[in-house]
């Protein structure tokens, strides 16, 4: 079972083998919202509620690996980062949904970047939040990582509409 949970927690050797696993495990969650919505057609929000499951499994599934691992919030451990990412696109599902286009992959690009920015950067909000006891800290500090990236996108998404309404 401790096998089991660590190679969940770690996207088996995406966490253990590569360099920078949080922005590996993003990019790995990044692929897979790109396939499920541009690939596959499916919604955003559908997306969304699909991880919820997994975000919330990632709380006991994180606290496990915390105590396997004798660390707090161990770099290997990537669920979190895996989890969130469709949260980052929710304000852009009106632009997702439509015809895929190179802009389709630009909003994609930049929900990734926005998103590693606040997971790494963590601002006072985030790293406070991260205090929270185990799995808690782990995957909330993401959560509002991701929440900070999606504000940040449907800001530029708003702005840019309101100045190129031709791009509409």
């Amino acid at each position: 079972m401790n096998k089991a949970v660590l190679f969940l927690a770690t996207l088996g050797p995406i966490g253990k083998n590569l360099p920078a696993p949080g922005t590996m495990g993003s990019l790995a969650g990044t692929i897979l919202f790109g396939v499920l919505t541009v690939g596959m057609g499916w919604s955003v929000q559908l997306i969304a509620l699909c991880f919820l499951p997994l975000f919330l499994l990632g709380i006991p599934l994180c606290t496990r690996a915390e105590i396997l691992l004798d660390q707090d919030d161990p770099g290997e451990v990537i669920w979190d980062e895996f989890c969130v990412i469709p949260f980052v696109y929710l304000p852009l599902s009106s632009i997702l949904e439509q015809p895929v286009s190179q802009e389709t992959f630009i909003w994609i690009a930049a929900g990734f970047i926005l998103f590693r920015f606040f997971d790494i950067s963590k601002p006072w909000i985030i790293r406070s939040v991260q205090k929270l006891p185990r799995g808690w800290g782990v995957m909330i500090d993401d959560l509002l990582a991701a929440g900070a990236a999606a504000l940040v996108l449907w800001g530029a998404k708003t702005f840019s509409l309101s100045f190129f309404p031709a791009a509409i």
